[in-house]
């Protein structure tokens, strides 16, 4: 079976939580336990609903108090034909950094609308971070249908503005869905209101879209995350390198070149639950073990000799900037990726990427509160890297304040 990852993202109050609640609700993937939990809690919330299915995803106190979502909420449910991961991320502006974060290891967007409202500022900023983050495939949720008269003039004026708008910053697949959360109408079943929209139901939709590989990388990769050297009597030689492969697959005997030093070995010995074998593949957790006794420490890339990836201390790279103190000029950062962690530092600027029309502004050097940009960063150890649009788990980095220690910002390579 295999699984789909999305998130949903929108204004404030357009319904992402509700949507999420009706979806597992109506599914019947909740338990009766927790169904019981939060139609006690509803009883407080004022909602007009016999339950408040938002407060399944919005579950802190200040969320709740708010009836808005902050942080991003992952929620897990399966049906016969797939296995889905959602990420509810919040749809306040303040919070388009953890947006960003959500939306990174998404392969479908959802972006909910709500039919009064149309299409806003923040549906364009969340369209253009999908677009950024070259999500495959984005479904327009034309949600609250119920307080629109569940009107398909209304729908069809929403669909052609949106259409126009993401042929402009370049998404190639988008469809569209009229939803009412609140009462349930296309979210799991079929509406009875809305006779004139041919499509299938949210549920339907999300169990037999065929999503494109967001991927192109089929090339082994493994960092190091554990240098594993028991030193023991029975184990007195034993050295091996703890960790998971973050793509393709690696096998006993391959030449492999360890990254930034660009030694080169070979695989002796693949340990895996304890056991060896001949190969290793993706998401796998393994132990590698080389025939030559190289230097090699944590955050270390491990890479067949024959399909590198870019290893440079001079990147190019697009940044969401989370941190709610503005960038200095001359800040200095720890640049993480995976296990990987160097010292950093923002060289230039380029420009800064307007939410409006997807296009570059000139930069006035300064970085703020969830402003995207394109900037040069300057290393101090050569970074091991894929094209994020050919492989994210390589492509993809944090920067971390080395003096506080907080994240400042996410990034794209």
């Amino acid at each position: 079976m295999d699984l789909l990852r999305f998130f949903t993202a929108g204004n404030v109050d357009d319904g992402k939580s509700t949507l999420i609640g009706r979806l597992l609700y109506d599914s019947e993937s909740i338990s009766t336990d927790i169904i019981e939990t939060l139609t006690r809690q509803s009883k407080t919330t004022g909602e007009n609903t016999e339950i408040d299915l938002a407060l399944l995803t919005d579950g802190l106190r200040a969320e709740r108090e708010q009836g808005i979502t902050i942080d991003v909420a992952y929620k897990y449910f399966s049906t016969d034909k797939r296995k889905f991961i959602i990420a509810d991320t919040p749809g306040h502006a303040q919070y388009t950094r953890n947006m960003f974060t959500g939306a990174s290891t998404a392969q479908l967007a959802i972006i909910l609308v709500d039919a009064r409202n149309g299409i806003t500022e923040q549906t364009k900023r969340h369209s253009i971070i999908s677009a950024v983050l070259g999500i495959p495939q984005v479904l327009l949720c034309i949600n609250k249908m119920d307080l629109a008269g569940y009107s398909e003039q209304r729908f069809d004026e929403i669909v052609s503005e949106y259409a126009d708008f993401s042929q402009k910053i370049g998404l190639k697949k988008v469809d569209y869905i009229p939803t009412s959360a609140l009462v349930g109408e296309n979210v799991v079943h079929k509406s009875t209101q809305m006779n004139w929209y041919p499509g299938p139901s949210l549920l339907h939709y999300l169990e037999n879209i065929e999503i494109e590989a967001s991927e192109v990388s089929d090339e082994a990769r493994f960092q190091v995350q554990y240098v594993i050297r028991p030193q023991t009597e029975e184990l007195h030689d034993y050295r091996g390198y703890a960790g998971s492969v973050l793509n393709g697959t690696f096998h006993t005997g391959d030449e492999v070149t360890v990254l930034p030093s660009g030694l080169s070995s070979r695989i002796s010995k693949i340990e895996s639950n304890l056991k060896e074998a001949d190969s290793a593949g993706k998401n796998q957790p393994v132990i590698l073990h080389l025939e030559d006794d190289l230097d090699i420490s944590r955050g270390n890339t491990i890479v067949p000799s024959n399909a590198l990836p870019v290893s440079e201390k001079s990147l190019n790279a697009t940044i969401c900037w989370m941190d709610n103190a503005s960038f200095n000029a001359g800040q200095k950062f720890i640049l993480q990726q995976n296990s990987f962690r160097t010292k950093a530092a923002i060289k230039e600027i380029y420009s800064k990427i307007d939410i409006h029309s997807f296009k570059d502004l000139e930069s006035d050097g300064t970085l703020r509160l969830n402003e995207l940009a394109k900037v040069s960063l300057k290393t101090a150890e050569a970074v091991s890297y894929d094209p994020f649009q050919k492989l994210a788990k390589t492509g993809a980095f944090i920067l971390i304040n080395e003096n506080t220690n907080q994240t400042v910002a996410a990034g794209v390579l």
